[in-house]
């Protein structure tokens, strides 16, 4: 009896503790913790996009081209003291980027090395009519670097976060800053 009832016990106490998942729309704004999430990352990359588009020296440095320009990204690096996956935010401004029609872009060093592998390969493997030529890529005029950083505010059980994204491009040519921009996010955390 006693067995039966522990057993009983156990399997009421596991029913109570059922997950429920429910699908939601992506955009839908959650902020549980108060850290940088889903959202901050497509704010900031919307609202920095829209600034790299409107802006008169990215405008110029294209004129000057004659053609629009081939970017590469390169490192955004995560200085906050929490984790964030900047290469996820990258991803999301390439979408927009290539999307565009503003400008072309190049695969980053990772990939290309990938790609030149493939290619020498390619020479040994591939019938001589369909294996690709090396000296064909396209090369890249300017490269996004960029920086998250934040500034961090605690009282009692209050917190407030300031995120800072600071992104620029830069002529690889010349080493000459074609754009800079910065955005920043906000939080109030109260326990």
């Amino acid at each position: 009896m006693i067995r039966f009832l522990f057993v009983a016990l156990l399997a009421t106490s596991f029913a109570c503790q059922t997950r429920k998942v429910t699908r939601i729309d992506p955009s839908t704004e959650i902020d549980l913790s108060g850290r940088w999430n889903d959202t901050d990352s497509r704010k900031v990359a919307d609202q920095m996009i829209y600034d790299l588009f409107d802006s008169d020296k990215f405008k110029d440095y294209s004129k000057q081209l004659g053609r629009k320009p081939v970017i590469v990204m390169g490192l955004i690096r995560n200085k906050t003291s929490e984790h964030i996956d900047a290469e996820n935010f990258v991803k999301k401004f390439e979408y927009v980027i290539h999307n565009s029609n503003a400008a072309d872009i190049v695969e980053s060093d990772e990939f290309r090395d990938k790609l030149r592998v493939e290619r020498t390969q390619q020479q040994d493997f591939a019938d001589p009519a369909t294996a690709k030529l090396f000296g064909k890529e396209l090369g890249a005029d300017i490269m996004l670097f960029g920086e998250i950083t934040s500034e961090v505010d605690t009282y009692n059980k209050r917190r407030v976060v300031n995120y800072i994204t600071t992104l620029f491009l830069t002529d690889i040519e010349t080493n000459r800053r074609v754009w800079y921009g910065q955005n920043e996010i906000k939080k109030y955390v109260k326990n």
